[in-house]
């Protein structure tokens, strides 16, 4: 209950204080690259619910890439590698943290043909709203450099660091807490990573 309001009082204030930057970057994408500002996809949720996720455009419509990205891809536009450095695409998340869809911090949302590949206790995953940031988040802040210098980006994805993601979240499942929580949110805001192990 206490981590639902926090929830909603950061997310409502939070957007409020933002809006005119979340405006200037609708306008620019709009402005600079064709198509919609805000890009939609169909994530998991908590419970296995599927829910749509709202993010900042920062690739060009209708590619036909992979669901994962890296650094340095030419489906993503100039301002978009901009807006994914600084995480600023992300802010549109507020509106689903309000909404209840996610949490400020839990497990990052996969896609259902992630969510799919759970088994066991990583399943408890589930259990939890979905995070705008997460431990994941941290130790993985700079996972499209990781991806891109990956001689097989997709399979170092899947079997490495999807994998490594799946653990922490378990971690996080198992020893979350509303103060480990406020220690995330503070880590992400400083852009303070965890160690690699």
């Amino acid at each position: 209950m206490v981590k639902r309001m926090f929830d909603i009082i950061v997310s409502f204030f939070g957007l409020i204080f933002l809006s005119p930057l979340l405006v200037i970057i609708a306008i620019l994408i709009k402005f600079r690259t064709p198509g919609p500002a805000l890009f939609c996809q169909i994530r998991t949720g908590k419970h296995g619910k599927p829910f749509v996720l709202y993010k900042f455009r920062t690739m060009i419509v209708n590619h036909s890439g992979s669901s994962i990205s890296m650094k340095g891809e030419s489906r993503i536009t100039s301002l978009g590698a901009k807006l994914r450095k600084y995480k600023l695409d992300e802010l549109p998340e507020l509106v689903n943290v309000l909404k209840g869809d996610m949490s400020l911090v839990g497990p990052r949302p996969d896609l259902p043909e992630y969510t799919q590949k759970l088994k066991g206790e990583e399943l408890k995953i589930l259990d939890l709203r979905p995070g705008i940031t997460s431990p994941a988040s941290l130790k993985y802040v700079n996972e499209e450099d990781i991806v891109a210098s990956a001689s097989d980006p997709v399979t170092y994805y899947n079997e490495v660091i999807w994998t490594d993601k799946v653990r922490l979240n378990v971690e996080y499942y198992k020893n979350r807490s509303f103060l480990g929580d406020l220690i995330i949110i503070l880590r992400t805001v400083s852009g303070r990573g965890l160690k690699k192990t």
